[in-house]
This record gives structure tokens, sequence and C-alpha cells, in this order.
């Protein structure tokens, strides 16, 4: 996974701007695409992988809701680009100088962002991960995220089921090396498909960084690898669409089985649309919303939110599998986001 160079950002700039009401650290020069909304109250920091991928959008969107019915003050951050650890740790030093009473982050590298959430738990900011955990996941106070070995693991039985017996030649489209989410949803895949790693039905594994156009270039490579292929596992419904596109310029997107995650409207309506067979619908509104009481409570009563809270996942299909619970699009299309 590639790194930028921190974005340098002295603490007289950090001190200057930390009077205002309403933060607005992009102002104060960080390169982490920062904001604030509303004023007063308890404050609670954002920070999310990227500021345009829908499903932060929609993550961003269940904050601000939630933190104007519960009376809070939202600082808002984001990396520059999925991966970008440098722009995250810059965001929480921010925060923390700001006077934030929480933290709730989707953390773009799992493991190299421990270090700064433990300085801003040692000053007393509550840290809760959202959709992505830490690894080690005690690094922060509490998690509320997708299961997302279940997600995988729902499209994973799914695809078996919907092969009906026919030998499988797999491709998954990955995320990148070491990131707990996508390694929890590649895994769940191959459990819920009843496969192994090393297993000979796995013919291509390529990374996308769940991006749609690096998703067509994995799909291509592996078409060159192996020109038949029948069932695509991909990371979430970008890299899905992306494979879809290779597939059908080979004239294949027929009788090619695509399978994903998220439940993005985008996703959805391919899936009803037919380009992908089924996805694995998370809600990260309902992640935001529960992350910023759970802040909010904690500056009211000191009690800390702790452990996992699971917020749950549906596998959305119009061509249901015997043996595997699902709904159809048109529920997805009224809980999608994005």
């Amino acid at each position: 996974m590639s790194r930028f160079p921190r974005p340098h950002l002295s603490l007289l700039r950090v001190a200057a701007c930390t009077g205002a009401v309403a933060l607005t650290l992009t102002a104060c020069g960080s390169g982490s695409g920062s904001s604030a909304s509303g004023s007063g109250g308890v404050k609670v920091g954002l920070i999310t992988k990227t500021d345009t991928n829908p499903f932060f959008v929609k993550m961003k969107e269940g904050a601000e809701k939630s933190a104007k019915e519960n009376g809070a003050q939202l600082l808002t951050a984001a990396g520059k680009f999925d991966g970008d650890n440098a722009g995250q740790v810059t965001a929480i030093e921010n925060m923390v100088a700001s006077g934030v009473k929480g933290i709730l982050i989707t953390p773009s590298d799992s493991k190299a962002i421990v270090p700064a959430l433990a300085k801003a738990r040692a000053k007393g900011v509550l840290v809760i991960a959202l959709d992505t955990p830490t690894e080690p996941e005690s690094a922060v106070d509490a998690l509320f995220a997708t299961d997302n070995l279940k997600a995988g693991e729902l499209i994973g039985q799914y695809a078996k089921a919907a092969m009906k017996g026919k030998q499988a030649k797999i491709a998954t489209l990955d995320l990148a090396p070491g990131v707990s989410v996508g390694v929890q949803r590649h895994d769940g895949f191959l459990k819920g498909f009843g496969v192994g790693a090393k297993d000979p039905s796995v013919v291509c594994s390529q990374d996308t960084a769940g991006d749609q156009t690096k998703g067509q270039t994995a799909m291509e490579n592996c078409l060159q690898k192996e020109p038949g292929i029948n069932v695509v596992y991909t990371i979430n419904e970008p890299a899905a669409l992306g494979a879809y596109t290779a597939l059908k310029a080979k004239g294949r997107e027929k009788d090619v089985l695509i399978v994903s995650v998220d439940g993005g409207c985008t996703g959805t309506k391919a899936v009803k649309d037919g380009k992908i067979a089924a996805t694995s619908q998370q809600y990260p509104l309902k992640m935001a919303a529960e992350g910023v009481k759970a802040v909010v409570s904690y500056a009211k009563d000191g009690k800390k939110a702790s452990g996992y809270t699971d917020t749950g996942v549906t596998l959305i299909t119009d061509k249901a599998q015997s043996g595997v619970d699902a709904k159809d699009t048109a529920y997805g299309l009224d809980n999608c986001w994005g």
C-alpha cells in the first residue's frame, strides 16, 4: 500500500484555529480535507478513509444528523485516498487539540494508526472504530461495524448455491494486503463457498483498492491468466462494476457470476440490472449515528462504550437460492446508501 509523506502542520497553527466555535481544519492547512458542522455542545470527531466514496459520504450524513439531534458539534476529516494513514494521524492530532470528547474513525491502516489512537485515548478521548477494526481491536474503546466475515460468508454461500454443483473457477478481486476489512470479507467468502485459501478452484487473486478502474484491470489480468473464470468475488461494488465491464468486453458478462459486498444504491441497482448477482448490504449511517450518541453519552455520564456492536448485514439478490437467507432489490433500494 502506498504512503505519502505526512503533511506538515505546526502546533502554532493548530492552536490558532482551535479557538473558533465551528472549527474548520481545512482553513488551517490540514492535508486531510477536514471540516466542521454545528456549534456548541459536545465536540465529536469523525475521520473516514476518504470523503468521496459513497459509503463514507453516507456515514458522514448519518453522523451529521445524529449530532444535530443530540446537540453535538461534529468535526469531520478524511484521508486523501484509501490508505492515507498520515492524513488520518494529522486529523486525530488536530481534533484532540480542538477539544473533542470522542473520535469516530474508519482506519485506513488498522495497525499503523494505533500509536496515534493511543495518544488520543491517553488524553481522555473516547475512540470508536467504525466499519473497520483496528489491529489489535483493543486499540479502541469500541467497534461499531458490519460483521465483515459474515458479509463475505453470505455471498460465498450464495455463490456456492448458485453454481449448483458446477466446477468453479474463482477470481477474487481484493482490497490491499493486510487491511482487515478486506481480509475478513475475502476469508468469509472462501468459508461460505467451502474452499480454502490454496484451493485449486481459486485461479486468480488481484488487489483493486476497491476502485472501479483497478477492478476492471484486475479482471482483465485474471481473464488473461484463466479465460474460463466463472465466479468473481469482489471486495466492493465499484470493483464489481469494473469486473463487469471487463467481462462484457469479452462477451462473458452473462455467464460469469459476480458477488460483492456493500449494498450502496449504485451497487444495489447493479444487482437489479443483473450486472451483479448478489451483494451483502451494510449500514454506514447506523454505524455513525450510534457512534455519535455513544460519545455524547460519555460526555454526560463518563461511561465509555465498549466491545463490538454489530450494525447488521443483509444479502440482497433477485435470484434467491435455497438455503440462503436474502432480501430482494426492492428492500435493498429502500435501505441503500450513496
